[in-house]
Formats: structure tokens, C-alpha cells, sequence
């Protein structure tokens, strides 16, 4: 124990401290407030002296009690509280804390095994890994069957009653490390990335794609720690603005932003270098620039005074064919102005050898070649994806002159086109320009035809258009066909079946709005599928199953779906095969329920939500409206179940009516009450007892009668003093009044009361002899004393002699005193 004054008187409050041990590290000039002292063992006492006046400060630095409990297995039980801390402990409260430790790169699951917590008693968990700790449950959620995970490798327990536990008291849990991961990492725009685990150690490696240079690190590690975390920031793929490019045989260059927008007032310099002996061949793939002084140029050299093979400027369209060098360079100039800006370019280069064609490329589309060096006499063939049309080319090119070879045509582009008859089996349509974007004020049709003797069915994948665009399907082949369905807008894959073999599609685009960015239009599959008398299978689902009304689903056919426990439905549970065979919806999915019911309201009372509206983790407080009292739990938690949907942690409070308490009514000398208090709440009772020597009367017992106000049930009863009592109590008052006389003194009184009753007597007698010569009767008073209605305070006994000290001859007067209206009489 330390000690050390201070020569600064601090406020009441407040315990100022000079020099405080914490550990092996002393603490100077802190202030502390007296309810922490209490908990650090601390003792403030103010000094006043010659020099000046001051705090003296103790501080006991604190030792580990039985109640910190530390746990370092990988797995364990805990029983809180320990039997052991209780009885060690001689507070009258409990505080214990128990913390849960693993290796790094393991977490800690804590399962509820069996919960029994009284009123009182308080319980937290905590995960301590990070900078602050945050609470992963407290005792208004734990329930038996609760589990839940740290993010770290540490958590601490602390459980807390203002009183020793009762024997019933227990939280038994089950807690075992489990291998912690880092997230995995984000996929940068224009690039990719792979991971071997998220584990520590496990590897994320970083590539862009083609034209885009990577800026970051190409690989990050997991690394092992309190809580897993990646070596570094994920990278970003970025297209440069200009660079020297040597050894260049396949690759692309793109416009800074692309496919986004350019910035203004860029001058950017590319030099394409090919390997010794090879030239260099250009092909466009996007150009999109600002209809003002933004340009591309293309050199025939490798630097900036070498001749234009390509100049935006001076070329209205793009040529199919591509640019070729005549040497090994090509120089590439982009530049932009301060006003609009646009998409950019995005073009492909290849290196070719001497005395070979250059390589064919087709965007969105593949060929064969018979020569894979492309030599004189090779012959290539074009084909595009699914959904695109081949157009401004031949589908068969040829290397031609072995002077100067050279391709017999140029080579073909594919797009995805307005309108087009396809015939069949299955294939893909798509929105104009897909992936990018349509144009305005479009209207186009496509007709699909299968089979007699089948029906198709649409498996629409994507649909992003605008909201006043219109995308329609028809089920036949035209536009008075019943119509399947009409959409705009976004909407989440889904499927259509025609009844017959023919379908018609119909995109219609606003011509006042502009769409812009990769992706939006509409991509539909379609398949030829058998048409009978009967629906098509329907397929299982996920974390459900389903149930059929009809085998052989015919029309009528009712398919029932359902989820297990804590999933729900999202989409139709219920499908029935219609007139047309198709199903009245499309199949739904089995989704993890994250919400709780709403808990409702509670009458008289607000209720405050926090967090997401009914998700899991959020809570409901219920207030009560002035004048009413909550019965119940005031804050509701909305908990997570693994095999049960997530339910709320406590039952519905009510607000009841507050009634307005009883005052103390007070309690004579004589008597004892059972509680003692200013105020009793209504429908408590109240209970009197006498002192040894009093007789009650009344009830003993009155209790608060609930109202506006409350009012007891009765009056207090009274004590009264019984005649035995008196003259022990006499005797009793006698010898304490003169307690060195012994037995003389109780000679005296002997002595004093013998001749003083034969007094008594004789009057008495000769009272007696006269009033029966006279023929009057004797009336004795029954009772003399006032009502207790209204008295605070009662005498001692019904004897006035013992009330005031008079002698016996004042007792022998008030005989005489006889009440008119109560009297016996004697004979």
C-alpha cells in the first residue's frame, strides 16, 4: 500500500491522485472519482495542517480474485458463477469475469448449453480482439441452443449480481476455436484474382485485363493475427495514358477510364515496338470520341513527326480492315479537349512476320484457319456467338501474294442486330449492340420458329432497360398473338413457355432517353421443348421440397413448395399447371429467414426500433405512457436460430396502470409495524403487531385499496395495557426507582399498600351501608375513553394512575366519576 498527500483540496467528489501503482507502471497526477476508488480499493481522507490543507490518498493495488478465471484449451466447458468464487467472496454482490484464449488465426464458438439467470443478474460477452471490444451477446438474448462466433482469438465473460447467486442460478456453456479466415478479397474493375484459401497463409494473386496495368501488389497473404487480415490494399487495374511498349506481339491498347469516360485535356503517347523482322497490325474495336477536338492518331513510325496511317480527324468511318505498319513502330497519339467527353478507343495490335498475313481477329466471335501462320494460301472462316450477325465482311477470307501478302477481304464484324427470323432449335437473342448499349427510338422484332410438334420455352436472363422502354412476347407469330408477358425496367431472371411452336419478340426503346454503360439491354435464351398434355418438371429447390397433387401433372396440376425450418419462401409457394401447359409462375426459392415477426404494439406505451427493420441483431424498446407501469421485459432482441426461424428474445410486455400509493398511517408506541416506509404501492398490506403486555384491537392487518387516490382498508388498530400488567409493572417501576434498599424496600411498599386498601375497604363499606339505606344503585363506567378513530399516539394503559403518578386517593375519586349512558349495576 502507497501513500501520498496532496497540497490541493479537490472537489467532494473527486480523489486526486499524486502516485498510482497499476502493476509494474506508476500513474502520476490522475484524477479518480470515489466510485471507482471503491472498486480499486481506494481510501480519499482530507488533511488540514500548518502548510495547508489537502487528500490523503490510499490505493491497495488489486489482486487477482477467484473470480477471474482465465481458459486457454481449445475447447471447454464453463459453469458460471464457480462455485468456489461464491464462497470465497465475502461481498454481498458477485463480479466475475472469465476469458476464453486461442492461438491466433482461431476464433472462439460459444454455445449455450443451459441458462437459468435471475433478476439481478448480469451477463456479457465480449469479443476483445480488436481496438475496442464489442459485445457479441448479453443476458437478454442468451438461451439455451444460442451460439455465437468471435472474430477474434480472445473473448471475456463477465457475469455480475448485486447479491450472492441464488442455488439456482447457472450458465452452463460449451465453447471450442475454430480457424478464422480473411474475407475474401475484391475483384478490381478491368482484372481478375484467384485464391488458393482464405486460411492464414493462403495467397490472393492479382491480373488485369488486356490493356490494363496493374497498380498495387500482385499478391497478398493472409496473414495470421488476432484477427486474419490481407498483407495489403487489394490492387487496381488501371489503362495508362501513353508508355514505350517494346516486344509488342499481341495486346490492346484503351483510353484512360474506358469503358468509361475519358478525362478532358489529355495528351497521351504510346510506342508500339514489334519484335526484329515483324510488322505491326491495328484493329478497332470501340471508337467513341466527343464530336469536337478530341483525336486518335496512328503513325507509321515511332515518333511524333512520322506519317498518319490513321486520323480521326480526317476519317468518317472506321476501316474494317485495320491499319499495317511497314516497319516494326507504330506511334499512337490520343488527345482531348476541356468540354464533352466520351467512351475513348479501345484498339488491338498484333505482330506478324514477314511474308505472312497478319492474324484475323472477330470480336465477339471465333474462326478456323487451315494455316495457324496464316502463309500464303491459308483460309480462314468466321462464325459468330450465339446472337450476333455476321456483317461488313466475308464469312471466308484468303492470304493472298507472296510478294506482299495480304488478305483477299477484310475480315467480318459480329453484332447483335435490331429484328431477324431464326428457325432454330435453341439459340440466343439479344438487344441491339449487346453489351453495349442500345440506341434510341428503336423498334425491332424477332420471330422464332420451332417444330410443329413443339413449344419453346424463354429463359430470359437478363432484363436492364429503361422504364419507358418496352420488351414484349408474344405466343405466336405476330403482333395479335396473346401476349405472355410485357416488361420494363430491371427484373430478375425468369421463364416464359409459348403453347404453340411460334414466338414473336418486340423491343421497343424510348426515343427521348439515352441509355447509357455496358450491360443494359435484355439477353433470352430459347429452347425447343416437347409439346404434350402435359406441364413441364418442375425442379426441386434448395434447403425445401415440393409436393404434387397429380403425378402425371396434367392441366389443373397443383405444385406445392416448401421451405425447412429457418428458410422461408421467396416467390410463389404455389404453382398450377394452366390451359396453356405452362405454370401459373416461376419456380421459387428456399431463402434464410433474417427477420423476426413483427412483435406488435404494446397499449399505452411507444415502442423505438434500432437497426434494420425486424433483422436480425435489432431490438424493440416499449415505453409506457405516463401513468402506466411496464410488466415485463422493456427491451426485445431479434436472435438468430440455425435450424428455426430467428425469434425475439423476450415476451411482450404490458404497461398497467400506475395507482397513486398509500401514506404511512402511522403506528402508536405500543404497537410494531411490518414495514416501515413513507409510502405503500396499491394491493400492498400492511400488518401490526403489540408489544408483550398489550392486548389489539382491531385487524391486524389493512391493506392499500387500489385508486385516485389509493386508500387503506381500515384504521390501524390499538394496544391497550392489561390490569396484570399495571401492578407488575408497579412493582417493577418501585424497585428500579430504588434498587440499593433490597428487601426493605419492598417492606415499605407492603407496609404502605396493606393499610391504604383496609382504608379503601372501610370507606367502601360505609359507601355502601348508606346508599342502601337511601335505595340508590352503584353504576360502574365500562369504558370512560375517546373513540381511536383518529389518534397517532395511545397511553400506556387504561390506568390514569400510572399515566399521571397521582396517589390512590385520586383513583378512589374517579370510581366515583361513573358514566351516565355505560353502567353495571351491583348489588
Amino acid at each position: 500500500m502507497r501513500q501520498t498527500n496532496l497540497q490541493r483540496l479537490a472537489p467532494p467528489d473527486l480523489c486526486c491522485l499524486a502516485v498510482l501503482s497499476s502493476g509494474s507502471r506508476w500513474l502520476r497526477g490522475g484524477v479518480i472519482s470515489k466510485a471507482r476508488a471503491t472498486e480499486t480499493q481506494m481510501g480519499c481522507q482530507r488533511w488540514i495542517s500548518s502548510r495547508g490543507r489537502g487528500i490523503t490518498c490510499l490505493f491497495i493495488s488489486p489482486v487477482p480474485g477467484p473470480c477471474t478465471v482465465n481458459f486457454t484449451d481449445p475447447e471447454g466447458h464453463i459453469k458460471i458463477p464457480q462455485q468456489h468464487s461464491a464462497a470465497l467472496s465475502s461481498d454481498p454482490g458477485v463480479d466475475c469475469t472469465y476469458v476464453v484464449t486461442v492461438y491466433l488465426g482461431y476464433g472462439i464458438e460459444v454455445q449455450v448449453l443451459n441458462v437459468s439467470l435471475s433478476e439481478g443478474e448480469v451477463m456479457t460477452v465480449e469479443d476483445m480482439g480488436g481496438r475496442e471490444s464489442s459485445i457479441l451477446a448479453n443476458e437478454t438474448v442468451l438461451m439455451r441452443g444460442l451460439v455465437v462466433r468471435s472474430w477474434s482469438n480472445q473473448i471475456s465473460i463477465r457475469y455480475r449480481s448485486d447479491q450472492q447467486p441464488r442455488s439456482g442460478s447457472l450458465l452452463l456453456l460449451r465453447y471450442q476455436a475454430f480457424v478464422l479466415s480473411c474475407a475474401f478479397p475484391k475483384e478490381p474493375a478491368n482484372g481478375e484474382v484467384s485464391v488458393t484459401h482464405l486460411h492464414a497463409g493462403g495467397e490472393a494473386y492479382f491480373q488485369c485485363l488486356t490493356g490494363y496495368q496493374l497498380q498495387g501488389p500482385t499478391m497478398l497473404t493472409c496473414r495470421n493475427a488476432t484477427t486474419p487480415y490481407w498483407s495489403g490494399k487489394e490492387p487496381k487495374c488501371l489503362a495508362s495514358c501513353g508508355g514505350m511498349i517494346k516486344n509488342a506481339t499481341l495486346g490492346r491498347i484503351v483510353s484512360p477510364g474506358f469503358p468509361g469516360n475519358y478525362s478532358n485535356n489529355l495528351t497521351c503517347h504510346w510506342v508500339l515496338e514489334a519484335p526484329e523482322g515483324h510488322r505491326l497490325h491495328v484493329h478497332f474495336e470501340k471508337m467513341a470520341l466527343a464530336e469536337d477536338d478530341d483525336r486518335l492518331l496512328i503513325k507509321n513510325g515511332n515518333n511524333i513527326d512520322s506519317p498518319p496511317v490513321y486520323d480521326s480527324y480526317e476519317v468518317e468511318y472506321l476501316p474494317n480492315e485495320g491499319v499495317v505498319s511497314t516497319g516494326r513502330h507504330l506511334f499512337v497519339e490520343f488527345t482531348t479537349d476541356g468540354t464533352v467527353t466520351s467512351t475513348g478507343a479501345a484498339i488491338r495490335y498484333e505482330a506478324f512476320a514477314k511474308g505472312t498475313c497478319y492474324g484475323p481477329f472477330v470480336k465477339y466471335g471465333n474462326f478456323t484457319s487451315s494455316d495457324t501462320a496464316y502463309g500464303v494460301g491459308a483460309v480462314v472462316e468466321f462464325a459468330c456467338d450465339p446472337g450476333y450477325t455476321l456483317e461488313q465482311g466475308s464469312v471466308i477470307i484468303e492470304c493472298l501474294d507472296a510478294e506482299n501478302p495480304q488478305w483477299n477481304e477484310t475480315e467480318p464484324a459480329c453484332r447483335a442486330v435490331c429484328s431477324g427470323e431464326i428457325t432454330d432449335s435453341a439459340g440466343v437473342v439479344l438487344s441491339p449492340n449487346w453489351p453495349e448499349t442500345y440506341d434510341k427510338g428503336q423498334d425491332c422484332i424477332w420471330g422464332i420458329h420451332v417444330e410443329e410438334d413443339k413449344r419453346i420455352m424463354l429463359d430470359i436472363q437478363v432484363l436492364n432497360v429503361g422504364k419507358n422502354d418496352l420488351l414484349t412476347f408474344y405466343d405466336g407469330d405476330d403482333l395479335t398473338a396473346n401476349i405472355l408477358g410485357q416488361y420494363s425496367g430491371t427484373r430478375s431472371r425468369f421463364k416464359l413457355y409459348t403453347s404453340m411452336a411460334d414466338v414473336t419478340i418486340q423491343f421497343q426503346s424510348d426515343p427521348a432517353t439515352n441509355i447509357y454503360g455496358y450491360g443494359n439491354g435484355f439477353v433470352v435464351h430459347f429452347f425447343e421443348v416437347p409439346r404434350n398434355d402435359t406441364c413441364s418438371e418442375l425442379p426441386e429447390i434448395t434447403n425445401g421440397w415440393k409436393s404434387t397433387s397429380h403425378p402425371d401433372l396434367i392441366h389443373g396440376t397443383v405444385v406445392t413448395y416448401q421451405c425447412y425450418p429457418g428458410y422461408e419462401v421467396q416467390g410463389s409457394e404455389i404453382l398450377m399447371c394452366q390451359w396453356d401447359l405452362t405454370w401459373s409462375g416461376d419456380v421459387p426459392s428456399c431463402e434464410k429467414v433474417m427477420t423476426c415477426p413483427d412483435p406488435g404494439t404494446v397499449e399505452h406505451s411507444r415502442r423505438v426500433l434500432t437497426g434494420s427493420r425486424f433483422m436480425v441483431g435489432s431490438t424493440v424498446q416499449y415505453v409506457c405512457n405516463k401513468g402506466y407501469s411496464l410488466s415485463g421485459s422493456t427491451l426485445l432482441t431479434c436472435y438468430n436460430r440455425d435450424t428455426a426461424n430467428p425469434k425475439w428474445s423476450e415476451k411482450l410486455p404490458k404497461c398497467k396502470r400506475k395507482y397513486e400509493p398509500c401514506r404511512n398511517p402511522g403506528a402508536p408506541s405500543t404497537s410494531v409495524q411490518s414495514l416501515e416506509k413513507a409510502f405503500y404501492q396499491a394491493g400492498e398490506t400492511l400488518s401490526f403487531t403489540c408489544r408483550t403486555g398489550y392486548e389489539m384491537q382491531g385487524e391486524p392487518t389493512i391493506r392499500c385499496v387500489p385508486g385516485h387516490p389509493s386508500q387503506w382498508s381500515g384504521t390501524p388498530p390499538t394496544c391497550s395495557g392489561t390490569l396484570s400488567f399495571l401492578v407488575m409493572h408497579i412493582l417493577c417501576f418501585d424497585s428500579v426507582a430504588s434498587p440499593d434498599y433490597g428487601m426493605e424496600g419492598s417492606n415499605i411498599v407492603i407496609a404502605v399498600l396493606i393499610p391504604a386498601a383496609v382504608v379503601l375497604l372501610v370507606i367502601l363499606g360505609i359507601y355502601l351501608y348508606f346508599a342502601k339505606l337511601q335505595g340508590k344503585t352503584i353504576r360502574m363506567p365500562t369504558s370512560s375513553l375517546p373513540p381511536y378513530d383518529n389518534m397517532t399516539e395511545e397511553s400506556a394503559f387504561n390506568n390514569p394512575i400510572y399515566e399521571t403518578g397521582v396517589s390512590m386517593d385520586v383513583m378512589h375519586m374517579n370510581l366515583r366519576d361513573v358514566d351516565s349512558q355505560n353502567t353495571i349495576v351491583l348489588s
